[in-house]
């Protein structure tokens, strides 16, 4: 018995289940935004997931992502994969350990309607939007999370032509605004919410 997806469905209507279990969505980077994105997803009922990130789990991510110390020194996908196969064992997972680039993007996510952006920089994450909107995909963002400062700051912009990004838009990662669990966390769960109310076709801004 699937014991995540019996209480889910005492949670959302038949429907809302069935198109969140079969909607794919892809995440680019599974460090404090994608992993907590996936974690999320996985417990809203989310079962088709391609988990892109080519790096291995280190003790600096403890504070902030979706492992465990037992894990480190493992592939982030096969870490993530574990752990959210603990929450739904019936998961659809495509595992990518290799670096997302503008030659393999499309391989890696043309099959997701829902691409998420989970990467720390700049340049990555400017070619993985553009190259989500030009496929016609929604892709949802994320920009300036760093540090502990006021959440409320965090907020989403919605673009017409399909894009959504969440953050302060200000606080870039340094040495006195490094990444913790508080502020990544809200980030991560407005994102997955904006993945969440897209498929379920909640709130017009979102259309």
């Amino acid at each position: 018995m699937n014991h995540l997806i019996a209480g889910l469905t005492e949670t959302l209507k038949p429907v809302q289940l069935t198109k969140v279990q079969e909607t794919p969505v892809g995440i680019a980077g599974l460090g404090g935004l994608g992993s907590n994105v996936a974690w999320h997803l996985v417990r809203s009922g989310f079962s088709r997931l391609v988990l892109a990130d080519f790096d291995r789990v280190e003790a600096t991510n403890l504070n902030r992502q979706a492992y465990f110390p037992d894990q480190l020194g493992r592939l982030k996908t096969e870490a993530l994969a574990e752990n959210l196969l603990r929450i739904n064992p019936d998961l659809t997972l495509v595992l990518c350990p290799i670096h997302v680039t503008q030659a393999n993007v499309q391989t890696i996510f043309g099959e997701c309607t829902v691409w998420v952006e989970a990467f720390d920089e700049a340049t990555s994450k400017k070619m993985f939007v553009e190259e989500g909107l030009e496929a016609g995909k929604k892709v949802i963002g994320a920009s300036g999370l760093a540090g502990w400062g006021d959440t409320d700051m965090i907020r989403t912009v919605h673009w017409s032509s399909g894009l959504s990004v969440v953050g302060d838009f200000c606080t870039s990662l340094a040495k006195d605004q490094p990444p913790l669990s508080p502020r990544v966390g809200v980030a991560a769960a407005k994102q997955a919410n904006l993945v969440l109310a897209w498929v379920l076709g909640e709130g017009s801004d979102l259309q």
